[in-house]
């Protein structure tokens, strides 16, 4: 597939490295020559040096041919603008933008086709942030929770604890422990490493078990690796920009929630937007204002400044203050191991969720759903079965009968809005939801074979 990514910051330059890996003809546009030398000295791409919405720049980086035109730059006026030149002036097939602000997402009639801007997919990384977040506050004690199926099916990582039933026994005992429940533990990390779990596979203490289930079973797997935390009341939101307002627009009526944001005019803005929130003018590293705010009472401390070196700090001052969970967004995303797992619970990069969001529409085979796990290195992915048994690899196959490649398993198959958890004999029928763990995603290519009929990939 022919691509083009215009922007080689951190989301442009990591998209770029996920799909030169697979094969594809990969151009970045981007107008700072460094960024540019530097990709190119990590990858077998072609790069293009000048502004990204040009008519002329887009020529020559190869847009009247390319099947795909993914506009990610810092800014939403060129990514628009850019998508526009190359539906209107190259008709390329395929057009997404990552836009940020409010102001243009808000008005559904600027991308409407035909009237506004000629974009087939928006990507907001705010929003996809902001429902990561959600998800991990559902549910408490999970490092991350994915949707599948529409929501029905979700996969869910947990570290395993001291107390969780299921600590020092073999996986089959799931069963014995909850016997009206279905689940699949899709992959096993322990101390960095994967394991494919197989029946007699121990899980031990801070295991990083990966199970799928429906959604409505999903707390029950939960209470088997570890005691369940506390459901959560008090939450506090470091940092008022757009994800912090977001963030704080989608959690208060369900909870209490404060936001600390350190410009005073942008105090005001938040506070007239916000209805419940209460709005506190301050730095999130000033230690009087959060003991002011009792923030040893707080359930979650969740820092989405701006600033790396902000997060970090007051994520690791208000944990060592006594608040119960600190969340901490790190746009450097080399920084997130080093951070997570000490004194800051959860840390999480917007590039690596935003990454996830743009794979979905760059898979093939039928691919609908696409998730980065583990900073990029696993895959989870939803694909749709077609074609019969003589035009298709996996429709009316078992799944043991179907040839997975290493380090693949299939967690779950959602038919007719029913799911079903995947066992040895679990026949796959055309237009079943078959979602896949990865656990290298460079498998990624085979993946997509086993779901297309007709089409060889070169």
């Amino acid at each position: 597939m022919k691509i083009i990514i215009l922007g080689a910051g951190q989301v442009g330059g990591s998209l770029a490295e996920n799909l030169a890996g697979e094969e594809n003809d990969i151009t970045v546009v981007d107008s700072d020559p460094n960024r540019l030398r530097d990709l190119q000295n990590k990858l077998e791409i072609r790069t293009i040096q000048g502004k990204a919405s040009y008519p002329s720049v887009l020529r020559q980086a190869g847009c009247e041919d390319a099947d795909m035109l993914i506009a990610v730059t810092s800014s939403d006026e060129v990514n628009m603008v850019a998508c526009q030149v190359a539906h209107s002036l190259f008709n390329t097939p395929t057009k997404i933008a990552r836009v940020r602000s409010a102001a243009y997402l808000s008005r559904k009639g600027i991308f409407q086709p035909g009237r506004g801007f000629d974009i087939d997919v928006l990507i907001s990384p705010e929003q996809v942030v902001t429902n990561h977040i959600r998800r991990l506050i559902e549910y408490p004690g999970a490092l991350q929770v994915l949707d599948f199926a529409g929501g029905l099916v979700q996969l869910v990582a947990v570290k395993a604890h001291y107390g969780g039933p299921l600590i020092g026994q073999e996986l089959a005992a799931l069963r014995k422990h909850i016997p009206n429940i279905q689940t699949r533990v899709a992959a096993i990390y322990r101390q960095n490493q994967a394991l494919i779990p197989k029946g007699d596979t121990l899980v031990q203490v801070d295991d990083e078990v990966f199970f799928i289930a429906a959604r409505k079973d999903i707390r029950a797997v939960m209470s088997e690796m570890r005691k369940i935390d506390h459901s959560y009341k008090r939450i506090v939101i470091a940092g008022g920009g757009n994800i912090g307002e977001r963030l704080a627009e989608s959690l208060e009526h369900e909870y209490q929630v404060k936001l600390i944001e350190n410009n005073p005019q942008r105090c005001i803005e938040l506070a007239e937007k916000l209805e419940r929130t209460v709005v506190l003018h301050g730095s999130a590293t000033d230690k009087s204002l959060l003991q002011e705010e009792s923030i040893d009472d707080v359930d979650i401390f969740c820092a989405v400044t701006n600033d790396d070196e902000v997060n970090i700090m007051s994520s690791m001052l208000a944990k060592r203050m006594g608040a119960g969970k600190v969340m901490t967004l790190i746009n450097n995303a080399a920084y997130v191991d080093l951070v997570q797992g000490g004194e800051v619970d959860i840390a999480f990069s917007p590039q690596q969720a935003t990454i996830g969001s743009l794979l979905t529409h760059v898979r093939r085979g039928q691919v609908k759903n696409v998730h980065s796990l583990r900073r990029g290195v696993a895959e989870a992915i939803e694909a749709v079965a077609i074609g019969d048994e003589k035009s298709s690899k996996i429709v009316g196959r078992s799944i043991e009968a179907i040839a997975l490649p290493e380090g693949v398993t299939i967690g779950a198959v959602v038919r007719d809005k029913e799911v079903m958890i995947a066992h040895h004999k679990l026949v796959i029928q055309t237009g079943d939801q078959v979602i896949l763990f990865l656990v290298d995603k460079r498998k990624v290519r085979e993946v997509e074979k086993l779901f297309t009929v007709g089409i060889t990939f070169i």
